[in-house]
This record gives structure tokens, C-alpha cells and sequence, in this order.
């Protein structure tokens, strides 16, 4: 498996804390050296490790906000 390079420009918040000590966040991170995007994923302590996730441009994240604005929650 290739090397995946990333580089964290802004970490942005926390949503969850697990009990093994990971974190699901919102970030904005550059991927192997590309435009950074909004990144959403569970990272271990020190961002060694890091699980599946999804990255968003700004134009996808304000879709994603305003469907959720619209759900009644």
C-alpha cells in the first residue's frame, strides 16, 4: 500500500471522544500535497492513526449544512 501523505492545516472540533481514546473531527487537511478540503474521520491520540472518513470541497460542506439545517432534529 502506498504512503498517504496529509498534512492538518486547521483542526477544527471534536465531535465524539471514544473509549479507546480516539476522536472523530472536523479538520481541514491537504491530501498527498492537493487544495486542502474538510476532512471528517476518527484519528488516534496524536493523529498517528487514523480511520475511514470523507473529505468535503466548501461548496459540498455548505450542501451538507444546509440539508441538515432543513431536517428537524
Amino acid at each position: 500500500m502506498a504512503d498517504i501523505k496529509f498534512e492538518i492545516h486547521e483542526e477544527i472540533g471534536i465531535l465524539s471522544d471514544s473509549s479507546k481514546g480516539w476522536t472523530k473531527e472536523l479538520n481541514i487537511i491537504s491530501w498527498n500535497g492537493n487544495t486542502p478540503k474538510f476532512d471528517l474521520r476518527d484519528w488516534s491520540p496524536n493523529h498517528e492513526k487514523m480511520g475511514k472518513g470523507i473529505t468535503l470541497t466548501n461548496e459540498e460542506l455548505k450542501s451538507l449544512k444546509n440539508l441538515l439545517n432543513e431536517m428537524n432534529l
